[in-house]
């Protein structure tokens, strides 16, 4: 008997999910941070039914030794991918640690805007020392403070993007007015390493609020709409999935698959090679098409959805593409997004009242 269906996750950064990916890669070098390479890797997984696609950052270039990768900043990828796409959500990667929400706020609620309710946040955290010295701020050291700069950080966009009412756009030719004061809203936050007063200089997004998803460990589950859960095997995702406390969970995979050309094992020797495959905790497929799916179908009973780290995108997108999907789709465990719906409501979230307007009528009811 098969679950709910699930919704499909893809990172897309760089050549793939393994430090040494580029070496398997079908493009020439010089392609990886090229407009057509973004906008065809997200083209694929739209068609292919994916809900959305991730986009990893860091102020740092990812890799080491002789693998280091350059990347452009995952906030204008996406805004590239969502001109060029219209079903699939698109949610960059930008940490807070040292980012000042108020800017990270209105790249992301401008990002919304450009893909019309299409957007989310992957919220992380810059942990290696060098991040700061690149940033020019004092280190936030302890994971501790780390997670509490994650923590304002959402709490910060999130009034951000309320600091606009809905209707706070009135462009009244009559009247020589473009905004209704009184429809924008002042935040007060002070923290311990910045203080923001608002308003927004961005309208409040087509959704809301953005769809924000990150580890429950990392930020409190009630700042988040996602959570990603990790576990080795089956049960200890769903185990983690039980505790994370968040309205939709998606489970962390990493997958190596067969290809025509070479198995998914002799694809992981391969790259072996030249760089060790890092164990994150996560749960790891490695093996043929089929069996991924049967995995999934399992972990549809706890789970809203998965996010897929494939070991190289170009050799196991396209049989996620031709066989994964299908497969799941003839099983009916796949949840593919509509045209014309926001991320929000594909994932079965309600769009959040604002709550500076919701606060009005309450005050004026006190009062009387």
């Amino acid at each position: 008997m098969s679950g709910p269906a699930l919704h499909l996750a893809l990172e897309i950064d760089g050549d793939g999910a393994h430090p040494a990916a580029w070496r398997r890669a079908a493009h020439a070098p010089d392609r990886l941070l090229t407009p057509r390479r973004v906008a065809g890797v997200a083209a694929v997984a739209e068609n292919a039914g994916f809900t959305l696609i991730t986009l990893e950052d860091g102020v740092l270039p990812p890799g080491a030794g002789p693998d280091p990768v350059g990347r452009i900043g995952a906030v204008e990828r996406a805004a590239f991918a969502a001109a060029s796409t219209s079903t699939v959500g698109i949610a960059p990667v930008v940490p807070v640690t040292y980012a000042e929400p108020f800017h990270v706020s209105s790249q992301l609620a401008s990002l919304d805007h450009i893909s019309a309710g299409r957007a989310g946040w992957v919220v992380t955290e810059e942990e290696l020392p060098e991040a700061a010295r690149a940033w020019g701020r004092p280190p936030v050291a302890d994971a501790s403070a780390r997670a509490r700069e994650s923590r304002n950080g959402v709490e910060v966009a999130r009034a951000l993007w309320d600091s606009w009412e809905d209707d706070a756009v009135i462009r009244s030719v009559a009247t020589s007015r473009y905004l209704d004061r009184e429809r924008l809203h002042y935040i007060d936050f002070t923290g311990e390493t910045y203080a923001v007063k608002g308003p927004a200089i961005v309208p409040r997004p087509p959704q809301g609020q953005l769809v924000v998803l990150g580890r429950p460990d990392r930020v409190p589950a009630a700042g988040l709409d996602v959570g990603f859960v990790e576990g080795r095997d089956p049960a200890a995702v769903a185990s983690a999935a039980a505790a994370a406390g968040t309205p939709r969970v998606l489970a962390e995979i990493e997958v190596a698959l067969d290809t025509p050309e070479a198995t998914a094992a002799e694809r992981v020797a391969d790259l072996g090679r030249h760089a060790a495959w890092s164990d994150r905790g996560r749960l790891r497929h490695i093996g043929s098409a089929e069996q991924l799916v049967l995995l999934l179908s399992e972990l549809s009973r706890h789970v809203d959805g998965v996010r897929l780290h494939p070991l190289v995108l170009d050799e196991d997108l396209p049989v996620l593409s031709r066989l994964v999907l299908p497969a799941l789709s003839e099983r009916r465990l796949v949840a593919r997004p509509l045209p014309g719906t926001s991320l929000r409501s594909t994932l079965g979230l309600e769009r959040p009242a604002n709550r500076f307007a919701v606060a009005a009528p309450a005050a004026l009811e006190d009062a009387r």
